[in-house]
């Protein structure tokens, strides 16, 4: 875990030294480090040659977003490093579809040598994604994919891994709660907004893989109780609640609110032998906190991990109710789809690229590499 928490930190700090503003520059041969840790070939060699003249059009989903401003200052960073040109736009909103649409449009008549898109509808953009192809204008999806995007129009995707985000999280929150394992039952709770799509299933399941993992690394035995679909889909062994030295209970609303949310955790919280909680998105996590106002548990008694970021959960984290979160990295993405889009600019063999979710608390959200993705 420490590695690739590092390697994340170790990218957004090179680029952060190279960052001058949205446009061209003289290019330097460093190489790159994605948020996987995987070090890309060097600017000169990625391009062909540094300056090469390449002009990149970049649509984020919202221009508004704290988020979406940490990618694009990622995606600016990087376009100075390789001596490339970028236009970044975005609607005002996620919601604003029509509009990103008409940029998307826009930027294909603008002839780039390439498109960087995160795709508010993923079904809203295909039209123009054919037009892209037609015209040869690679296009390099990031933070979320087309999957119904016509064949070979969009070349890569870069977006977060959140199966193993998932994972990152029990891999900090399982050593805070080891000593309590092993005299008497303890449970884990859970709370997913929904069953359904991929992102939070993911993530869901790679945690309790994750912790499961873990636990019998230590010869202690898990069983996983609640919601179907993630008591179903789980690899760990199926071992019932008697017989379990720790319950992982799985909670899923009726509708994807913070309050239904709340609902869950709190009945899962409630319990005595309760000693940690897990948000596996932003609702979720806020959920937990929002249950807590009552319960007034976490913090002492049970420990509370989260995803994603936000004013609620930062403020939650420095305070100590929330032990820490794992966040997407918006930053690191940003410069990824640069490093790609380059590559595929150049005539070269791309492919999706996997991004890691990374651990903060308390001790390092004001880290210079970290504070930018830690959007609000």
């Amino acid at each position: 875990m420490r590695k690739r928490v590092l390697a994340t930190m170790l990218t957004a700090a090179m680029a952060a030294s190279l960052f001058v503003g949205c446009g061209g520059a003289a290019s330097t041969d460093t190489a790159a480090t994605t948020d996987s840790g995987t070090e890309t070939e060097a600017a000169g060699d990625t391009t062909e040659a540094a300056g090469s003249d390449y002009h990149f059009e970049i649509i984020v989903k919202s221009y508004q977003s704290s988020y979406w401003q940490a990618a694009v200052t990622g995606i600016e960073q990087e376009a100075e490093a390789k001596g490339v040109t970028v236009n970044c736009t975005g609607p005002n909103a996620e919601s604003d579809i029509a509009d990103q649409v008409n940029m998307l449009n826009s930027a294909i008549n603008n002839s780039p040598d390439g498109i960087g898109l995160a795709a508010c509808d993923q079904d809203a953009c295909l039209d123009a994604l054919q037009t892209a192809l037609d015209a040869g204008i690679p296009v390099v999806c990031f933070d979320s994919g087309i999957p119904n995007a016509p064949a070979g129009s969009v070349v890569s995707t870069v977006a977060t891994d959140n199966y193993s985000a998932g994972a990152t999280a029990a891999e900090n929150l399982y050593p805070a709660l080891k000593d309590q394992f092993g005299n008497g039952q303890v449970r884990v709770g859970e709370v997913n907004q929904e069953a359904t799509s991929e992102s939070i299933i993911n993530r869901g399941l790679g945690f309790i893989d994750k912790f499961a993992e873990l636990a019998a690394k230590d010869g202690f035995t898990v069983a996983v109780i609640g919601n179907e679909k993630y008591v179903n889909d789980a690899k760990a062994e199926k071992v019932a609640e008697a017989d379990a030295d720790i319950v992982i209970e799985v909670a899923v609303p009726a509708q994807t609110t913070v309050e239904l949310c709340a609902t869950e955790a709190a009945a899962i919280m409630n319990k005595s032998d309760t000693i940690g909680m897990f948000g596996s998105n932003q609702v979720a996590a806020e959920g937990i906190l929002t249950a807590n106002e009552n319960l007034d548990v976490l913090g002492d008694k049970i420990l509370a991990a989260g995803f994603d970021a936000g004013s609620v959960i930062k403020s939650a984290i420095k305070s100590g109710t929330m032990y820490g979160a794992v966040t997407q990295s918006p930053l690191a993405m940003g410069i990824t789809t640069i490093d790609v889009l380059c590559d595929a600019a150049a005539g070269k063999s791309v492919s999706d690229v996997p991004t890691d979710g990374y651990w903060y608390n308390a001790d390092n959200m004001e880290d210079e590499s970290i504070a930018p993705n830690l959007y609000d």
